[in-house]
């Protein structure tokens, strides 16, 4: 094999979603350099390939890649693989790419299993546009401004999400782009696959009910808010309310939202629901 850098994507669960060429080109090249080893080697062990392995990762990239592009330099064929997935895509792969193209090395991509597209397929959601935008900052501040940033977009949103900061990330999601409706999907391709569907806050709901597992993928519609015709602005206060999630300004202020009537009547008939829940 001449020198060429293979973009290989890997199952993002059942080890069946792997192709034929896949596992025929990870057991020709020279070097595979995988994001973890130890996991990598049992994908490996699975399909019986014996081959050299180096990590890459986000911490030894500048090291390892120069490493990778004297292999490659001196002839070599090399696979690059992450934990799960298509790699490149939210992962540090790309620098590595960019280095060899920059030097007219061969760079040849395998397809295969990427979660963001799987989730947006099985999604319901439209597919004609989309913009995929990887992991949101995980602190508050800067998630809020991440999302902000992308209010106007046209088409389906599609993020992945640690597990333990999934419902943190779905009430910024509210605050900053509306009640939208969404789909969570996890555990893809897995026994305990799930797509959860709703608005935002029917999903927190149902989420917040016991502890989120596995790989996350946020798919978010496009639009301002979730329109709701003909509901009576107290028929919306209630369904908020209810979430025990919102305050009451934020409730008046998604209801104003959704019915369309102005924030002053919504929050004085918000005050006027707690008020009478309150004597009740």
């Amino acid at each position: 094999m001449a020198a060429t850098l293979y973009i290989i994507a890997t199952p993002i669960g059942n080890l069946e979603d792997i192709t034929y060429r896949a596992v025929r080109i990870l057991g020709e090249v020279d070097l595979i350099a995988a994001e973890d080893t130890r996991h990598s080697l049992k994908l490996l062990n699975h399909f019986g390939i014996s081959k050299p392995l180096t990590s890459y990762f986000d911490h030894n990239q500048q090291f390892k890649g120069e490493r990778i592009l004297n292999a490659l330099r001196q002839g070599k064929s090399v696979a690059l693989i992450s934990d799960a997935g298509t790699p490149c895509i939210s992962d540090p792969g790309y620098q590595l790419v960019r280095d060899a193209v920059a030097e007219k090395i061969n760079v040849v991509p395998l397809p295969g299993a990427c979660a963001a597209v799987a989730a947006l397929s099985a999604s319901g959601l439209p597919t004609d546009t989309f913009t995929f935008a990887g992991f949101p900052p995980s602190r508050q501040g800067k998630r809020r401004t991440f999302l902000s940033g992308m209010n106007d977009l046209p088409g389906t949103l599609v993020l992945y999400e640690a597990p333990h900061r999934l419902i943190d990330t779905l009430g910024d999601i509210r605050e900053v782009l509306g009640e939208r409706q969404v789909i969570v999907a996890r555990e893809l391709t897995k026994i305990y696959e799930e797509f959860i569907h709703g608005t935002v806050s029917e999903v927190i709901a149902v989420v917040s009910q016991g502890q989120v597992r596995g790989e996350v993928v946020i798919l978010i519609a496009a639009g301002e808010a979730v329109p709701e015709e003909n509901e009576p602005l107290e028929l919306v206060l209630r369904r908020l309310m209810a979430t025990g999630t919102l305050s009451i300004k934020d409730a008046a202020k998604q209801a104003a939202t959704i019915s369309g009537v102005s924030r002053s009547e919504a929050y004085s008939e918000a005050l006027r629901l707690r008020n009478s829940a309150e004597l009740a």
